[in-house]
């Protein structure tokens, strides 16, 4: 039975620089978010639904086209109004600074599935997941994490700002406002604002998120690069917004879609950054070409692969996505 957690949890229990705080301090945000998720059961109002509805999305959009797709992998350009709205967004999930954040993300390609990979896959699927967090970050981490280039995000000053203040900014956008607006506007009780609305949201942004370093990272197709472990995960795409496109997006991670596909109900954020651009915020939007993707299944891939667009499938994963929170 022992071996069989090691196995699972990919470490030995002894070797583990555990930070008990963190593990108390996530162990009781997720009491509270099992708390919210019995209130979404009871009369929440209509409002506080679709509010939750709303906030989840520019949420999810927050990490996906601004910490993901805009600030670490400059896979688009855009305007200052850009770096305000999507720095802003960011803050609606605290999921350390922007600038951590993308240090830690731009690590892991580097140095995707080894020591130095922040949620290396490779020791285990609750280290990728969430194990990460819970305990001090290997030496090898932290020595090549010194030589990421990062100087983009330090001469920008709207990145700088939300890194020197990013615990009070995420104050107000990821507990005060969500938690605020339903009861001042239309009377929602606070417990249901704040254990629902806030740290329900929180928590399900967070596995979200975590489901593309674990689950894509670990089961799915290989069709661009056989040789690398990110995978295609298309249930893992459709609730975190078209982010589980791992495969090809370890191959192409310049791509701004994250994926072959475009903007359907699997890449809701490709939607978003296109609607940023239709009104002229976003410009240079890089992608592959089909010539460049084909040579590359040709070379390493699967030429076999065809990419689903199924409309059923897009539509039940959006579904389950919207499920999920109402």
């Amino acid at each position: 039975m022992i071996c069989r957690l090691r196995n699972w949890f990919g470490v030995r229990f002894g070797h583990l620089d555990i930070v008990w705080l963190n593990v108390f301090m996530l162990s009781m945000i997720h009491v509270a978010a099992l708390y919210g998720f019995y209130l979404k059961f009871l009369n929440v109002n209509i409002y506080t639904r679709l509010f939750a509805i709303f906030y989840c999305h520019v949420s999810g959009c927050g990490v996906t086209a601004g910490r993901h797709r805009y600030f670490s992998h400059r896979s688009f350009k855009g305007n200052r109004a850009v770096d305000i709205l999507l720095a802003m967004m960011a803050c609606t999930t605290f999921e350390q600074s922007i600038y951590t954040w993308c240090r830690d993300h731009r690590l892991h390609h580097k140095h995707s599935e080894t020591d130095a990979d922040p949620y290396n896959s490779n020791r285990g699927f609750f280290f990728c997941h969430v194990g990460w967090i819970l305990v001090r970050k290997h030496k090898d981490v932290k020595e090549k994490g010194k030589s990421i280039d990062m100087s983009d995000l330090l001469d920008n000053p709207v990145v700088m700002f939300e890194y020197k203040y990013c615990l009070q900014l995420a104050l107000i956008f990821t507990v005060l406002i969500p938690t605020l607006v339903p009861w001042y506007f239309w009377n929602e009780s606070l417990a249901v604002t704040f254990f629902y609305g806030t740290v329900y949201r929180f928590v399900l942004i967070l596995h979200i998120t975590w489901s593309v370093n674990s689950f894509a990272h670990l089961y799915g197709m290989r069709n661009y690069d056989k040789h690398i472990n990110p995978a295609e995960n298309t249930y893992v795409s459709t609730i975190s917004m078209g982010e589980g496109f791992h495969n090809y997006h370890h191959t192409f991670p310049w791509d701004y879609k994250a994926a072959e596909l475009s903007n359907d109900f699997r890449n809701f954020t490709t939607f978003f950054i296109d609607s940023l651009a239709y009104f002229g915020m976003v410009t240079e939007r890089k992608t592959a070409s089909k010539q460049l993707i084909g040579k590359r299944i040709e070379r390493t891939g699967d030429p076999g692969y065809k990419s689903s667009t199924s409309i059923v499938k897009n539509i039940f994963g959006y579904l389950l996505f919207v499920v999920l929170l109402a």
